[in-house]
């Protein structure tokens, strides 16, 4: 096997274990994880791709397996799947026009917690609960996990260096 055909392996090993890993992080805490209030700790996980883009697939690829699976239908799979990519995109974008991952971290937050309208709206459109409290609700939880879990990334990214692992 070549270098590039090794890289290109590693690459979706490691996002099928950030997919396994978003999956049991949910799992752990699924009577939290899903409605007007949601506190995946999985969500953490959001921030790999800060200090990595190739990181994008295997927690968007998360989301979308927990929310066919224990989610409210299809609707979920594509405003859950969409909020996430949307987000992650975003993030994934400044990768080489904003150099400070701090900045970066914040800005993820924002972005998460920002395009929650979109799970607010699939959940007045399935359950539904009024749109404006549940964005309120859906993004302030965002927030707090976002924002929690960003200096831990930090953290973890000074000691295992994320960019540098696929």
């Amino acid at each position: 096997m070549n270098m590039v055909e090794r890289s290109r392996v590693n690459v979706v090993v490691t996002n099928g274990i950030i997919m396994a890993l978003y999956l049991a992080l949910t799992i752990l805490v699924s009577p939290v994880a899903s409605g007007a209030i949601q506190f995946r700790i999985s969500e953490s996980l959001n921030h790999l791709v800060v200090f990595n883009r190739k990181y994008l697939w295997g927690i968007f690829g998360g989301v979308v397996v927990y929310n066919a699976i224990f989610g409210m239908g299809w609707l979920d799979v594509v405003f859950g799947g969409g909020q996430t990519l949307l987000a992650l995109a975003l993030t994934a974008l400044l990768q080489n026009t904003i150099k400070n991952a701090k900045i970066r971290l914040a800005l993820n937050v924002v972005f998460f917690s920002a395009s929650m309208f979109l799970i607010a709206l699939m959940l007045n459109l399935t359950a539904q609960l009024p749109f404006w409290p549940t964005y309120g609700w859906t993004a302030l939880s965002e927030a707090i996990i976002m924002t929690i879990s960003a200096p831990i990334m930090y953290y973890l990214n000074t000691r295992l260096n994320f960019a540098k692992q696929i």
